[in-house]
């Protein structure tokens, strides 16, 4: 692969718009994604940036970066540094913003003073600080408005975009079976309780073997009740996660009781794990009292 194919590969997203809006938020998702994030980077420094993450053995392959009206008179370089950036690089530009009512009301919920001034009506600043970003606007790949949006939502726009499907299902998946003799997992994120199966425990044959075994397997599979529970189970599980991940939760432990943990819990919990796989998750399965007696 050539130098300059190794370049295209490397993705850059400058992120921008007004104070507010968002900026903040979406840079945190873009971490989420793997970016290599940096808010409020000197304008005459982003071309540098982008050089050395461009090289041959840089370990950044994806970036984000914010660059906004506290840039103050350097952001009038803005636009024609981009336009020349965009022409070699895989770069995209995402402008933020928000009614003017929406930031009015964001700012007085922070508190928190316009990078613009204090003494300027906020109305009157919102005015200014449009005028300025309008070139950095009409240049903008992806405008998102996010007047109607919470954070969770804002975040979701950001993987569905620039994650795509894969990646809003990268969240790390822990299923743990285990016996409630022994204890619930306090770990335990959503736990569900699979006595309610007959135990191959009382079948003596199956007695000192686990849920790993084929004759075990066999056994839960010829019970109707299995096939329906992991059924049910997978519909709450593909309801639930989407909304776990917009949370920004990045890991999620399942637990699956029976008695012992040594039969039910084992089969049922690798029943599920499988399908969750199969679905595109990453799992993890840890049969915490499999060995126990």
């Amino acid at each position: 692969m050539t130098p300059s194919a190794k370049k295209s590969l490397r993705q850059f997203v400058l992120i921008t718009g007004m104070s507010g809006s968002g900026k903040g938020s979406v840079l945190k998702a873009f971490e989420d994604l793997g970016f290599y994030c940096v808010d409020n980077l000197p304008v005459d420094l982003i071309p540098k940036f982008v050089e050395l993450s461009s090289q041959a053995g840089s370990r950044i392959e994806r970036a984000a970066m914010v660059v906004d009206i506290r840039e103050g008179k350097a952001l009038n370089q803005f636009p024609a540094l981009y336009r020349e950036l965009v022409r070699n690089r895989n770069l995209s530009l995402v402008y933020l913003e928000a009614s003017d009512k929406a930031l009015v009301r964001r700012f007085d919920e922070t508190r928190r003073p316009h990078p613009l001034g204090r003494d300027i009506p906020v109305q009157e600043v919102l005015r200014q600080e449009r005028k300025l970003l309008r070139p950095m606007r009409e240049l903008a790949d992806v405008v998102i408005d996010t007047t109607r949006m919470n954070v969770h939502e804002l975040r979701d726009t950001i993987q569905v975009r620039f994650g795509g499907a894969r990646e809003r299902k990268n969240m790390l998946l822990s299923i743990v079976s285990f016996g409630f003799r022994f204890g619930v997992p306090s770990d335990a994120d959503l736990v569900f309780d699979v006595r309610f199966l007959p135990n191959p425990n009382y079948v003596p044959k199956l007695k000192d073997k686990t849920g790993q075994d084929p004759a075990v397997r066999r056994l839960m599979e010829s019970y109707p009740q299995t096939k329906e529970f992991v059924s049910r189970v997978m519909s709450l599980l593909l309801y639930l996660l989407p909304h776990y991940l917009r949370e920004g939760k990045s890991y999620l432990t399942i637990g699956f009781g029976c008695t012992g943990g040594r039969h039910r819990s084992v089969d049922l919990s690798e029943r599920v794990s499988a399908a969750l796989a199969s679905e595109g998750y990453k799992t993890k399965l840890i049969h915490r009292d499999i060995g126990r007696a």
